[in-house]
Parts: C-alpha cells; sequence; structure tokens
C-alpha cells in the first residue's frame, strides 16, 4: 500500500510563483471590465466622506520613482479608508499650464513667434493632454485605483472659470492688488517667480566693498569721512539711493592713514581684516539712530544716497551699513517705502541695464559686474573686490541664477490674513510633526504673493483697464469672464479684444470713448493648483471641503500647501485640508538626486517590468516615506524576498483549507484547542495595530508587523507543527478542524489587510478562498478586533510557552550541530525545570512534543538536578538525545511502538488507525 496516497497533502491551483509582470496587467484588464471603481463606491455610498485631495503632478515626461512613491501612498490610504466604513472617492488630478510645457514646445523646434498667442497655447494644450495620458497610463500600472476618466485638470473650461471666480472673490476682499514691487525675476525665463520656484545653489560672486563719501553729515559726521558699504551684486550699485544702518547698534569712525571710514563696531575686526588695516584708531562712537538723515554721495552719479534706519540690518557679515537699492531687493523696497526713496530699477525683463544706469546701458547684469567695479576703482571708491561662492536664488526650471527686479506685478495681500492663516495652521493635524513648524514660519515670515507671470501658457488675470489706465476688477466683469472661460476655455482672451469680453453695453468713466485693454500677464501656476479646492472640492458631488488629508512630497509646503492654505483662507476663512502628511524625495543609493545625466535614474517601469508593481508598493510600504528615500535595486531584491515568503505562506494555508468548508466545519472559538486560540488572539492583536497604523498612515509599521505574522508566528511556529495533524490526521478529526478554523481566519484576515498594498496578489488569493461571495477583496472591509475570552490570560501563557520552545529549538540546533540527531523528529528531549515551569507545562493540555516537533517528550526533572550533558538555558535545561524505536513510514514520528499491528508493520498505532478508518471509509 503506497501510504503517501493517504495523507492529506495541501491541494491548491495557487502558483507558487507570482510571475507578477505578466500576471498584474491579466488583473488590471479584469477590473477595468469589472468598473472597479465604480463598484467600490457603489458598495460605499452612504458611508462618511474620507476625502484625499489630489495633489496635481505636472504633466510634462514619463513617471519618475518620486511619483510613483507618492501615488503609491495616496492608494494605500485611499484603499484603506474604503475597507475601513468610509466612502472614500479619488479624483486624479494633473497641473497643466506653466513654462516648462511652453519650454519643450520650443525645444521641439515650434516657433513661438510665427504664430498667434493662441495658436501657440493651442500647441501647449494638446502637448499637456498626451502627457496626461502617458502619467495616467504609468499610474494605472501601478495599479492606482481612482476615477482615471474624469480626473480634474487646470485646463478644463470649468476649472478656469471657477480659478477666475476665486480671483474674484479675493479682489472683493481687496486680497488683489497691482504694484510695482521688487520680485524674483528670472532672466532666463523673462518672468517673475514665486517663492516657490526658486531653487538655491552655489553660485561664485564678486563681493566689493565701497566707500560712500560723506556729503552732509548733519552734525554727526565729518565731510571728509565715508560710510563704507559691501556687495555681492555690483551691477544693483547704479541703483543705489540709500544707505541703511541699525537704530541699536554702534558704529564707529575709524581713522586709517588719511582716510575716516564709518562701520558698525562689533564688525570692526573683521572688516579691518579684509581690507588690511595694519593700524587704524577709533576717533568716535555713536548709535545708528543717531545717523539718521546723513546724505551720502553716490560714488559714481552726481546724486545723493540717504542714511536711513532698518531694523534688517544685521552683524552676521559686511560693516553693518547696507547699500539699498529699493528696486532691487525686498527689504530695501520696504525701508524705501518709509522713506519716499522712490524705485529705481535699470534692468529689463531680459536682464539687461537700461538708459537708467548711464554708462553699463545694454550690458547683461551679470557682465556689468566687471565694468561697475571698473567704474567704482577709477573713482577710488573701491577698497577691495575679491570673490566668494555663496548659496544663490535659481528659476528651478531654468537652473539659471535669478534677480530681484521691480516691476509691475499683481499681488496678493498676506498681511490682513496673516492671523488667520496662522490660526488654521493650529487647526490642522500635521503627520509630520515638523511640517506645522515649517509652514507656519513659511507664512509667518512671507511677503505678498506675486500672482502674475509674463508667460502665456495658463490662465490670464482676468483685469480690464479703462482709457485712463484705471484697472477694472467688478463682480459683473468677474463673473462674465468665468462665464466664457467656462463655456470656451481662457483661450477666449486671446482671441478676442478687450471689449469683445466685456459684458455688452459695459461702461465706465474712465473710458469716455468706450475704449478698454485687457491685462497680458498670466497667473502663478500655484494659483492655478491652489485653487483645486473650489475648483474640484466644492464643485464635485462625489467629494467635499474640507479635504481629509493632503499628501505631497515635502516641496510642497512652499508650493501647493503654501498655496492652497493662502487662497481657501482668503475666501472660504478655513484651511483646505484637516490633516496634511509630506513624502521626502527618491535619492540614489548614495543620496544624490537621480537624473539622466548622472545614470542613476531607476524608473517605476523598470521595476515593474522586471519585478511587478506589487513589489514596488510593497517597497513603498517598507520605507520610511516622510524622510529622502534611497532607490536601487537590492531594495526590491530584499522587498521580493519577503513577498516570497508571504506568497508561499498564502499558498500554503490555501492548499491546507482546499477541504475545509467555512459554513460547516469552523469550530467555535471556544471549543478550539488553547493553542489555536492562542494564534486567533495573536492574529486579533495584529488586526488592531494595522488598523490603527492604517488610520495614522504608519505603513512601514504594517510592513513589519505583518511580515513577521507570516514568518515567524505562522511559518516558524503554528504551521509548521500544524503539517503533522493536517497531513496525518483524518479529514474531520477535531484537531485538523481546530487548525483549519484558525488558518481559515488567518488567511481572510491576512488577505483583506494587504490588500490596499499588495492589490494584486490579495485579488489573487482572494479567488482561491473556498466560501467567499464577494467578487473582489476590495469590496470587503478590514477585520474588525474582536472581544474574545480571556485573550489576556491566554497570550501571556503561551508567550511564555514560546520562550520555553526558543530554548528548545536552540538545544535541538545544537544537537544537529553534534551530529547526535538529523531531523527534529529523530529527537527525543527531556527537560529540567523550575517549578513555575512545570506549572506551566502542567497546564497545557496539547501534545507537547509535537509542537516542538520532536518524537518523544518529558519533563525529566527539576532544574537544578540536569545532567551535565544538558544544555541551560533561560527556561529550562535541555538535553537532546535519539527518539528511541523506529520511524513510522506514513508520519515520520519515531516510536518504539511502530509495527504493533500486524496489518501495517512499518505503521506506528495511530498512524495505523487512521488508515484503517480509511479502509473501512472507502
Amino acid at each position: 500500500m503506497n501510504y503517501k496516497d493517504t495523507l492529506l497533502m495541501p491541494k491548491t491551483e495557487f502558483p507558487m510563483r507570482g510571475n507578477l509582470p505578466k500576471r498584474e496587467p491579466e488583473i488590471q484588464k479584469k477590473w477595468d471590465e469589472m468598473n472597479i471603481y465604480q463598484k467600490v463606491q457603489e458598495k460605499t455610498k452612504g458611508r462618511p466622506k474620507f476625502i484625499l485631495h489630489d495633489g496635481p503632478p505636472y504633466a510634462n515626461g514619463s513617471i519618475h520613482m518620486g511619483h510613483a512613491l507618492n501615488k503609491v501612498l495616496k492608494d494605500i490610504i485611499v484603499r484603506s479608508r474604503s475597507m475601513m466604513g468610509f466612502d472614500a472617492p479619488y479624483v486624479p488630478g494633473w497641473d497643466t499650464h506653466g513654462l516648462p510645457i511652453e519650454q519643450e514646445l520650443t525645444k521641439k523646434g515650434v516657433n513661438r513667434k510665427e504664430m498667434s498667442v493662441s495658436e501657440f497655447r493651442k500647441l501647449c494644450e494638446k502637448y499637456a493632454y498626451e502627457q496626461i495620458e502617458i502619467q495616467r497610463t504609468g499610474f494605472k500600472k501601478l495599479g492606482i485605483r481612482g476615477d482615471w476618466e474624469n480626473p480634474y485638470l487646470t485646463l478644463h473650461h470649468e476649472y478656469e472659470a471657477q480659478q477666475i471666480r476665486v480671483f474674484g472673490e479675493m479682489a472683493k476682499k481687496g486680497l488683489i492688488y497691482k504694484g510695482l514691487k521688487p520680485v524674483y525675476w528670472s532672466p532666463s525665463s523673462e518672468s517673475a517667480l514665486a517663492e516657490a520656484e526658486i531653487e538655491y545653489k552655489d553660485k561664485r560672486s564678486p563681493s566689493i566693498y565701497v566707500a560712500f563719501p560723506v556729503k552732509d553729515g548733519k552734525g554727526v559726521l565729518d565731510l571728509d569721512a565715508k560710510i563704507i558699504i559691501w556687495t555681492t551684486t555690483p551691477w544693483t550699485i547704479p541703483a543705489n539711493l540709500g544707505i541703511s544702518v541699525h537704530p541699536e547698534l554702534t558704529y564707529v569712525i575709524v581713522k586709517v592713514a588719511d582716510e575716516k571710514y564709518v562701520i558698525a563696531e562689533s564688525l570692526l575686526e573683521s572688516v579691518s581684516s579684509e581690507l588690511e588695516w595694519d593700524n587704524y584708531e577709533v576717533t568716535k562712537r555713536l548709535q545708528g539712530s543717531d545717523l539718521e538723515y546723513v546724505v551720502a554721495q553716490h560714488p559714481i552719479y552726481e546724486r545723493d544716497s540717504l542714511v536711513i534706519l532698518g531694523d534688517h540690518v544685521t552683524t552676521d557679515s559686511g560693516t553693518g551699513c547696507v547699500h539699498t537699492a529699493p528696486g532691487h531687493g525686498e527689504d530695501d523696497f520696504y525701508v524705501g517705502q518709509k522713506y519716499e526713496l522712490g524705485v529705481l530699477s535699470p534692468v529689463d525683463e531680459k536682464g539687461f541695464l537700461t538708459d537708467e544706469a548711464p554708462g553699463f546701458e545694454g550690458l547683461f547684469y551679470d557682465k556689468a559686474n566687471k565694468a561697475i567695479t571698473q567704474k567704482l576703482e577709477e573713482k577710488g571708491a573701491l577698497l577691495k573686490l575679491s570673490f566668494i561662492t555663496h548659496s544663490y536664488p535659481h528659476d528651478w526650471r531654468t537652473k539659471k541664477p535669478v534677480i530681484f527686479r521691480a516691476a509691475p506685478q499683481w499681488f496678493a495681500s498676506i498681511d490682513p490674513i496673516r492671523d488667520q492663516l496662522l490660526k488654521e495652521i493650529k487647526n490642522v493635524t500635521w503627520y509630520n510633526q515638523w511640517g506645522e513648524t515649517r509652514l507656519y514660519n513659511m507664512i509667518r515670515d512671507r511677503g505678498d504673493w506675486c500672482i502674475s507671470r509674463q508667460r502665456v501658457w495658463g490662465v490670464p488675470i482676468p483685469v480690464f483697464y479703462a482709457e485712463n489706465g484705471e484697472p477694472i476688477i467688478t463682480e459683473q466683469t468677474i463673473e462674465h469672464v468665468a462665464q466664457l472661460f467656462g463655456q470656451y476655455g481662457s483661450n477666449i482672451w486671446f482671441e478676442r479684444e478687450a471689449k469683445e469680453l466685456l459684458p455688452e453695453g459695459f461702461t465706465h468713466p474712465g473710458s469716455p470713448n468706450g475704449q478698454f485693454t485687457k491685462e497680458t500677464d498670466i497667473m502663478d501656476v500655484w494659483f492655478d493648483s491652489g485653487s483645486s479646492h473650489h475648483g474640484v472640492l466644492r464643485t464635485r458631488d462625489d467629494l467635499q471641503f474640507p479635504a481629509d488629508i493632503y499628501l505631497e512630497g515635502s516641496d510642497q509646503y512652499r508650493g501647493w500647501f503654501n498655496s492652497s492654505l493662502i487662497i481657501s483662507v482668503a475666501v472660504n476663512g478655513v484651511a483646505p485640508y484637516k490633516g496634511v502628511v509630506s513624502n521626502g524625495f527618491t535619492v540614489d543609493a548614495e543620496g544624490k538626486k537621480m537624473s539622466k545625466s548622472l545614470g542613476n535614474v531607476i524608473s517605476p517601469e523598470q521595476i515593474t517590468k522586471q519585478f511587478g508593481a506589487d513589489i514596488l508598493r510593497l517597497w513603498v510600504a517598507s520605507v520610511d516615506y516622510t524622510q529622502d528615500v534611497k532607490v536601487f535595486m537590492d531594495n526590491f531584491k530584499q522587498v521580493s524576498e519577503a513577498y516570497r515568503k508571504i506568497r508561499n505562506t498564502f499558498r500554503f494555508m490555501l492548499g491546507n483549507t482546499h477541504d475545509f468548508h467555512p459554513e460547516t466545519d469552523r469550530v467555535p472559538f471556544a471549543e478550539l484547542r488553547e493553542v489555536d486560540q492562542y494564534m486567533l488572539v495573536k492574529l486579533n492583536k495584529l488586526v488592531a495595530k494595522v488598523r490603527k497604523a492604517y488610520e495614522t498612515y504608519n505603513f512601514a509599521e504594517i510592513y513589519h508587523d505583518v511580515n513577521n505574522f507570516f514568518t515567524i508566528d505562522l511559518s516558524a511556529f503554528y504551521l509548521d507543527f500544524a503539517k503533522d495533524i493536517l497531513y496525518i490526521e483524518s479529514a474531520n478529526h477535531p484537531d485538523r478542524r481546530s487548525i483549519q478554523t484558525v488558518i481559515y481566519e488567518c488567511l481572510l484576515s491576512l488577505t483583506k489587510l494587504v490588500a490596499p498594498i499588495l492589490i494584486h496578489t490579495a485579488e489573487e488569493v482572494w479567488g482561491f478562498i473556498s466560501g467567499v461571495t464577494e467578487e473582489s477583496v476590495q469590496l470587503t472591509d478590514l477585520p474588525d478586533e474582536v472581544e474574545y475570552p480571556e485573550a489576556k490570560r491566554i497570550e501571556e501563557k503561551w508567550n511564555e510557552f514560546l520562550k520555553l520552545r526558543d530554548d528548545v529549538l536552540k538545544a535541538l540546533e545544537e544537537a544537529r550541530n553534534e551530529k547526535v540527531i538529523g531531523k527534529s523528529l529523530m529527537a527525543k528531549v527531556s527537560l529540567y525545570v523550575t517549578d513555575e515551569v512545570k506549572q506551566l507545562l502542567d497546564s497545557i493540555q496539547e501534545n507537547i512534543g509535537q509542537i516542538f516537533i520532536v518524537s518523544d517528550f518529558e519533563v525529566a526533572g527539576r532544574y537544578e538536578d540536569a545532567p551535565e550533558k544538558a544544555l541551560r538555558l533561560e527556561k529550562a535545561a535541555v538535553l537532546v538525545t535519539k527518539a528511541d524505536g523506529e520511524t513510522c513510514e506514513r508520519c515520520w514520528v519515531v516510536s518504539p511502538n511502530v509495527g504493533e499491528d500486524p496489518d501495517h508493520p512499518t505503521l506506528c498505532p495511530r498512524c495505523a488507525s487512521i488508515v484503517k478508518q480509511l479502509g473501512n471509509e472507502g
């Protein structure tokens, strides 16, 4: 007789190999055919809403690992919330306007000058749609579930219309104005930039010390004194209108040879060292406030430079006397306003000096540095020229330096709403604790928001001008433009004349002849995306305002988190989000930014083709995403190994429940053996931890806890000793059904617990579980925590037992190494224990030898009486010897009773009895 045929071996068609790159597209196709997003929404309809509002990625280029990290995190959140009792729709979005698309078309050979603005914008729109399709395909390959057929796009007509209404509402509240102020200006882009469009890189700049002769000392300074300033932007010297000193600093007059210089006393040592003053004498001390209204002579032009007081002056570097050019610096501008210095900005939009800088007109600002420095030297005003490398603002798109330049711009006022903004920040839940401080400080310190851009691909600023130059922004004009944009799109602004865009019969006292012009600037793209809470959350029936969570990269504290907050507080009085999470950047193994030029790019497509999307998703769950995340192939190999263990354990559980019918075979908790109860208590504890981790976006904890449960609690413990019962006993043996009940509960619960992360694998497993009725695991809920009787006592007792088991396993391993035994079933274990351990073992009803997976087991005596050969460990002294008897051909247990049944001479009594029973049943 072939006894192997009498064993109840695992049976399942669930494949051992994942073959994810091939199988995942098949699963995704099935989801598309069944319209899984809609089915989930129908199932969860009527539940409380949970809204994760998608921060729109920019529609340019294939998705990269940063996109993948962010989108998978969002998908995990949305899926888990829809399985936790919420209606959690996900509407993806795209940011579609802005300079990069204009640049891409130029690179492709499009000549803007040969076509109208409207024609060029249509090409931009076409390009944006092409990029959206590329990115949508990339996201869907990662299994991101969402309303992909109805995303929000910042170029959609209705979205643009709502953005115009937002602008109008802010204007109505007096928060929009036009002014001449210095803003970040990119000569390479020929446009103003927002703070969020600035990045800092090292730049080599000239460092000059310049002497300004005193023209009118106001009785405080002698006429032969000179005030020393320091600057790293010589090109701004032609725009100098003043010198700022701090009112509370002490200043000194220093005599050096025949010269007298004025500097801050606390900087005397560093300045004297820089200017190589061997011998100097302090002849006078005075407060900065005493210097107010002293008049100096501009070192190049016949013009005054007024000494003024400014709290922005520091002693971190320089001389304590700050060169002040109101047209080229924010602090300079504000202090200049106070003293009515005026605004001089002799630099055009391309970065060339104008005729307002006589002698230097036509020079590019950076080239002008040399000419201006030479002129200062000719005039005897240059005290020192050197060069320094320092952190300097650059245009984050062109990667070229920017300047501060005063130009007429449209601004959103921050001051009137600053207190409310700061209050709302305090009301938000920040899951990265430092995020609150970061945004709070940004809002506290930021100036007004420059919202105008000198570009064409974007939403026009909906302002008309009367014949007298007066700007026209009324509720009537705003709503009319909004309706036009909603019907035709914003391109109509560039296709029609101003009068055609105004309401019919519109008149204005500033235009007696009925003539009007229109603004040519567009809005900052951060105003586009920052309006999304109004254009999406407030307008779509499946969403609601405010959102429960915003999740974006850490750069969005100065970007989308920032602009969304400003606009929402301005319009609604509240933050657009209840909570904020941020993820770090994806970098290479050395922490460097990934770039094609460095050849260190790993793309999501590369990972999904080699490993599968589930491996990428599991990797996302495994990392601390709140920090910068290193991406290298070994990451995915390690995660693949963890995945393989999870998959094999799922397969084992499926194989061993093939004949289990939950409706008839499930054993109630109270009737389970205690070790089985223990596993359900452990599972229940895992359920509670995982649910909490999903709630708090702590996915790495889920990865580690689930992984440990699969590998330690199940594979290395419960399922390991269970084989002797599952395979050997008859199908309906109480112990077997008891274990199957536990395995089935683990199978159901674990499939659901990992479903938001391992979406394809969970779906595949679900299709093989007996007794389930839902057509997709996505249409189920996460398991709930259960109140088991005596759960605490059971857990504490069996945790102690597992510590003892660890001692036994160590002893078995040592015995194997010393060739005392081969497999553990060849062993007899004799324990010498304390009274406490003896009491524990006496309370266990189960076959302890079976749990240790040994053929013979005994409690041989007290710990202190253990023989020398015994291995003394924490819980017991363990003696491992060879078990007496023969090996049973069927169960492989060594027993002295093998052969007692003459009909089955190679079997132990237990197996002989089972085989006979099977024969009788046959």
